[in-house]
């Protein structure tokens, strides 16, 4: 009952940080202690921060801007370095039962950090610890690795008809 597993939510559409905000919530009923780490983020708007910064060790670690896919400039870079050390630190202090790094696929995606060291992070994590890894593009061996792996599949989204991200449901 005390074993924790690795969860990977990736995929195309919507609900990959909904869905491990969920968990966070469920977590804390039962007095979990809980760390989210954001890769390329950092927006003190999005409700998820402003209910839960002072709940929960949440940490924002990126810019408020798009990280260029096809050239990332340095500081991504290195703001992505920082937060992938700062999660090692966390999981390996053995501190917490929930830790979720979100939008770390993307930052695989967009090489930013290394896919073998955040797969040396899942297989070293310790027996109690839920971890949860997000964002789209989840590597085919990182899946592999996961004990549970969850696609988001977009079917219809109303972002095609224009409407922009809303308040308390994108952000």
């Amino acid at each position: 009952m005390n074993k924790g597993y690795c969860h990977i939510y990736t995929g195309n559409g919507k609900g990959k940080t909904t869905a491990a905000i969920g968990l966070i919530v469920r977590a804390l009923g039962h007095n979990k202690k809980v760390v989210i780490i954001q890769f390329m983020k950092d927006d003190k708007n999005y409700g998820e921060f402003k209910y839960l910064h002072d709940k929960i060790l949440f940490l924002q670690m990126g810019r408020n801007e798009f990280v260029n896919y096809e050239n990332p400039e340095d500081i991504d870079i290195e703001l992505a370095k920082k937060a992938l050390i700062k999660a090692k630190e966390i999981i390996q202090s053995a501190k917490y039962d929930l830790v979720i790094l979100d939008e770390i696929n993307v930052a695989i995606m967009f090489s930013l950090i290394d896919e073998q060291a955040v797969m040396d992070i899942m297989k070293s994590k310790p027996e109690s610890l839920e971890l949860i890894l997000t964002g789209r593009g989840a590597t085919k061996k990182m899946m592999e690795i996961a004990d549970l792996v969850t696609e988001m599949k977009e079917i219809k989204h109303y972002f095609s008809k224009g409407i922009l991200g809303r308040k308390g449901v994108e952000y």
